[in-house]
């Protein structure tokens, strides 16, 4: 099986701290099988570190209202693209990013609150048909 994984999951430092989300469960699940990683905020264009963001009245920006949301977009056509040409069977994605987030994302108002919703990326892969499962549902 070919599983496509936010890259954060497995060690990469490309998260907005510049750190990383390694979970040992992605390790062992992903175990045996074809493992593409990817990361729409860095395929976008956006540096490593960078401002946190979140999904504001449906556009993402900075806590200063400062849009990113062309580059979310775009970052996250390139890892669908990605996804589709290595013919990836899943996609595990990081909780609550407003790329990633499979289930849930934080509200916009930059307070830590959570709502339903997804990213950016998430929402591509569903309106593509690619079934897509939180880091936090393994």
């Amino acid at each position: 099986m070919k599983i496509a994984v936010s890259a954060c999951l497995l060690g990469e430092n490309c998260k907005y701290n510049g750190g990383n989300n390694y979970s040992k469960k992605v390790r062992a699940y992903t175990k045996g099988h074809e493992v593409i990683l990817v990361c729409p905020e860095v395929l976008g264009g956006l540096p490593i570190p960078r401002e946190p963001v979140e999904i504001v009245n449906s556009i993402v920006s900075l806590k200063d209202g400062t849009s990113v949301d062309k580059e979310f977009r775009e970052g996250a056509r390139r890892a669908l693209e990605t996804v589709k040409e290595q013919n990836a069977d899943i996609v595990i994605l990081q909780s609550r990013s407003p790329s990633c987030g499979v289930n849930a994302i934080y509200d916009g108002s930059f307070s830590g609150k959570i709502i339903s919703g997804q990213g950016v990326f998430a929402d591509l892969l569903r309106k593509n048909g690619i079934k897509a499962i939180d880091v936090e549902d393994l």
